[in-house]
C-alpha cells in the first residue's frame, strides 16, 4: 500500500514531470530501473510526477499495465511529492474507473484529456468533464492537448471550474500564450486554488511570468535541474538569468522533439543520464534506427556541453565542450530574491516587453 500522497486540496504548482516508463529487453515495465529513476527525479529537484501522460507512451500500455506504472511510483514516492495521475481513458466509465482506482493507491490527482478521435463541440466536451467531474473521488485536471484531442476552450474551462469544485486545475500544451492569459483571467478571481500548468516547454517561462503556477514538461524527464532552476529563477524574478536558461532548454527541447519520433528522444535523453530505458512500445524501421544512433551523438554532445555526461567516443564539435559559462555554472548559482517579489514589482508593459523578447529570440533559434 503506498502511502498517502499530499491532501487533494494542495495546489499543484511547479514542475512535474511527465516520465517515460524504463522497459526491459522483452518489451515489459522495469520496476527496478523505474524505482530508480523516480528517486533519481525526486533528487534532482522535481516538484511532483505526472505519470501514464503522452510522454509515458499510455496508450501504449494496456489498463492493467497503467494500473501496474501508478502502483509502482505511487509505492516508490511515498507521498515525497505530489503524484498526478494520467486517466486518460477512452470514455467516461472507464475514466471514472481510472479515477477511483488511483485515488484508491494515494494520487493527488488525475489528468482527463478530452474526447480524442471524435472531435466534439464545446458543448459536448463540457459534458464529458462534467459526466466525470460529478461521479470521481479524486480531484481532476483538465488536459488541453489541440494537436491530439478536442480543445478545451476558455468559456468552456470556465464553466467546469465554477460549476465542478473537482475539477482543480488545467494542463495546457497548446503553446497559446493569448489563450493562456484569457484562461487566467477568466478563472483566478473566481477560482484562486485552480492551477495553471503548461505544458510546452518552448515557451515555459513566458507562460510562469504571464501567471501559470508551473509547467508538465518532457524535457524535465532528462534535465530536471534545468526545470527545476528555470522555474526557481522565474519565482524570484531573475529574469536575464531565466531568459539564459529557457534559450538552453529550448535547444535541448527541440533536439528531442524534432528528430524522432515522439517521445523516443526524450526516452533516449534520459538513457544518456544513465538509465536502461530500452526501446520504447512503438516499432521503428532500421532507417528510423540509424536516426535515433546519429541523434545519441547529437544529444550527448548538448548534455555534455553542460556537464551532464560524457562527450561520445566519437567527439563532438568546440562548442558542444564544457565552458566557463555552461548550464551548471547557472545551475550552482543561488536564487536570492524573494519568491513572487520581483514579478509583483513589473509593470504590465514591462512583462509584455520581456515575454515579446523571449519569444522573438525563441521564434529566430528555432
Amino acid at each position: 500500500m503506498a502511502t498517502p500522497a499530499p491532501p487533494a486540496s494542495t495546489k499543484l504548482r511547479g514542475i512535474l514531470t511527465p516520465n517515460i516508463v524504463p522497459l526491459d529487453d522483452q518489451g515489459r515495465i522495469n520496476e527496478g530501473e523505474l524505482r530508480r529513476y523516480v528517486d533519481w527525479l525526486i533528487a534532482k529537484g522535481v516538484h511532483g510526477l505526472y505519470p501514464n501522460g503522452s510522454t509515458g507512451e499510455f496508450l501504449r500500455f494496456t489498463v492493467d499495465e497503467r494500473r501496474e506504472i501508478m502502483r509502482i511510483i505511487l509505492d516508490q514516492v511515498r507521498g515525497r511529492v505530489p503524484v498526478l495521475a494520467g486517466a486518460a481513458e477512452a470514455n467516461t466509465r472507464e475514466t471514472i474507473r481510472a479515477c477511483e482506482a488511483y485515488y484508491d493507491m494515494g494520487a493527488t490527482a488525475v489528468a482527463i484529456v478530452a474526447p480524442f478521435y471524435y472531435k466534439l463541440s464545446p458543448r459536448a466536451v463540457y459534458a464529458y468533464f462534467k459526466e466525470i467531474a460529478d461521479n470521481t473521488p479524486i480531484d481532476v485536471t483538465l488536459y488541453n492537448i489541440p494537436l491530439f484531442a478536442s480543445p478545451i476552450d476558455v468559456p468552456t474551462v470556465q464553466k467546469l471550474a465554477l460549476d465542478c469544485p473537482k475539477v482543480v486545475g488545467i494542463k495546457d500544451s497548446s503553446g497559446d500564450l493569448p489563450h493562456m492569459i484569457r484562461m487566467i483571467q477568466a478563472i483566478r478571481p473566481h477560482r484562486p486554488e485552480f492551477s495553471f500548468l503548461t505544458g510546452w516547454d518552448a515557451a515555459l517561462m513566458p507562460m510562469l511570468l504571464l501567471g501559470c503556477d508551473g509547467g508538465t514538461n518532457a524535457s524535465s524527464g532528462v534535465v530536471p535541474e534545468v526545470t527545476r532552476k528555470l522555474f526557481d529563477l522565474c519565482e524570484a524574478g531573475q529574469i536575464a538569468a531565466a531568459r539564459d536558461v529557457q534559450y538552453e532548454l529550448v535547444t535541448l527541447f527541440d533536439t528531442m522533439i524534432q528528430s524522432a519520433e515522439f517521445p523516443d528522444g526524450f526516452r533516449l535523453g534520459v538513457k544518456l543520464r544513465g538509465f536502461e530505458t530500452g526501446s520504447g512500445r512503438q516499432p521503428i524501421t532500421s532507417e528510423q534506427q540509424g536516426e535515433l544512433t546519429k541523434l545519441a551523438d547529437t544529444l550527448q554532445c548538448l548534455l555534455a556541453r553542460h556537464g551532464f555526461t560524457d562527450s561520445p567516443h566519437s567527439g563532438c564539435d568546440p562548442a558542444a565542450r564544457p565552458t566557463a559559462h555552461s548550464l551548471l555554472t547557472t545551475l550552482a548559482a543561488p536564487v536570492s530574491v524573494a519568491p513572487r517579489a520581483a514579478n509583483v514589482a513589473l509593470s504590465e508593459d514591462q512583462l509584455t516587453h520581456i515575454v515579446q523578447s523571449v519569444l522573438t529570440e525563441l521564434g529566430q533559434r528555432r
